[in-house]
């Protein structure tokens, strides 16, 4: 089995170190539970759910990178280094994940309520997801210029960055709209109730249980 990268050896050093706890971590915590509180005291479910699903999903995307780790024995999709309170998948550090929780709720605010509006003659959900994908793997762009957000193989990188925008981001805004415009909000708490389900079972298996991730 070959060898790992470098910057992966680097995130292996990182990955779940108890020793890198920064205070700024808390006041990230603290404006995720105030965006939520926000959301519930208006009782915008339909936001809620939107933004739960969003962050579900990228846990979801996380679990298969550090997958893709352990069977190959190389490197993840991407691989995250440099100042991080916590490191808690290959390609997941606490801030990220605090910062994925805010995004779905943020989406979930500027779509419009008239589903039928068009923009750049798309339909408007299509559109902002498309659009906030391609803002979001431009960041991931900008990361990796700085070497703290790292890409190995070549058809996940910089001149394939279309694949990223689609399996990268674009899943997870579709999800995030899709549960926001579900009729019925059963069916909304069966979907994301479902996403939970798959992300906490998959973590446990791959996690504590079998020791792949």
């Amino acid at each position: 089995m070959a060898d790992v990268t470098p910057f992966t050896r680097e995130a292996q050093h990182l990955l779940r170190h108890p020793g890198l706890f920064n205070w700024s971590t808390v006041t990230l915590l603290t404006l995720v539970i105030y965006v939520y509180a926000v959301e519930i005291e208006r009782r915008n479910w339909d936001a809620v759910l939107a933004g739960i699903a969003f962050w579900l999903m990228d846990w979801a995307n996380e679990l298969i990178n550090a997958l893709v780790l352990h069977f190959n024995g190389h490197a993840a999709l991407w691989t995250v280094t440099g100042i991080s309170s916590y490191v808690i998948l290959i390609g997941l550090t606490v801030e990220i994940s605090l910062f994925f929780a805010i995004n779905g709720v943020i989406f979930a605010k500027l779509l419009p309520k008239d589903r039928t509006v068009r923009i750049l003659g798309l339909p408007n959900r299509w559109a902002l997801a498309i659009g906030l994908s391609l803002v979001s793997v431009g960041v991931e762009l900008l990361l990796h210029a700085d070497g703290v957000f790292h890409w190995y193989y070549w058809w996940w990188n910089v001149a394939s960055f279309p694949v990223i925008v689609v399996f990268g981001y674009l899943t997870f805004y579709v999800v995030a709209f899709w549960v926001h415009d579900m009729s019925s909000r059963a069916r909304q708490i069966r979907t994301v109730g479902m996403l939970a389900a798959i992300d906490l079972i998959a973590g446990l298996i791959f996690g504590p249980l079998l020791g792949w991730i």
